[in-house]
């Protein structure tokens, strides 16, 4: 039975460049991947935008109301390269997903289908809170019923390992707001160490003031 995996981390951990990787991975091996990501990520549009200048075209985007069994299977029953192979559609062998945390519960559950029903292996990368200490739906369902979960670190400014994604607006740091603000020019984020985030939220957490 294939599996459903969740590599998870703060920002600048290397996430989309993992993904990237596994990709080339198993293409290397003559093995097709699906790529995909939420359509509430609009950073690169269609492409997943690694920080190392690494890009990729996804082969499904997903909207917050998309059925993602559905929709890898809809893709899967195509093949960019049939022309070559004589009309042969290559079966799916790993689905990738980048930004995991901006899925739904729905959706999470839906990978766990593609893993365990149509076995068909899921990678999913994404960072677990966000910029108030908070989990994002899609990263807390993924921490429930993702069978193997993997940690990739990253280090604060100060060189401990970072653990929280703080937002800055105008490059000051901030923490009020909705919860998706995508990485830009006026909003930009510092992966910190609980410490240094403490530091500078003045002791507040989830939103509150520290007791």
């Amino acid at each position: 039975m294939a599996k459903l995996y969740f590599r998870f981390g703060a920002m600048n951990s290397g996430k989309s460049t993992g993904l990237l990787q596994a990709a080339y991975n198993y293409e290397e091996r003559g093995q097709r991947v699906l790529l995909a990501k939420p359509s509430v990520d609009t950073k690169g549009d269609r492409e997943i935008v690694s920080r190392l200048g690494v890009t990729r075209t996804v082969d499904v985007v997903l909207p917050a109301d998309a059925d993602v069994r559905a929709a890898v299977a809809d893709a899967g029953a195509t093949d960019p390269e049939s022309d070559r192979l004589d009309g042969m559609v290559r079966p799916v062998s790993c689905v990738l997903v980048d930004e995991a945390q901006f899925l739904t519960p729905r959706q999470v559950d839906d990978l766990l289908r593609v893993a365990v029903l149509d076995d068909v292996p899921v990678l999913a990368y994404g960072i677990r809170t966000d910029f108030r200490t908070e989990a994002f739906p899609g990263s807390r369902r993924l921490l429930e019923v993702a069978h193997s979960l993997e940690e990739l670190k990253t280090i604060c400014r100060c060189g401990r390992k970072a653990v929280f994604n703080a937002r800055k607006v105008d490059g000051r740091f901030v923490f009020d707001g909705s919860q998706v603000a995508i990485d830009g020019v006026d909003v930009t984020y510092e992966s910190l160490c609980a410490n240094c985030y403490l530091t500078e939220s003045g002791g507040r957490l989830d939103g509150e003031i520290a007791v």
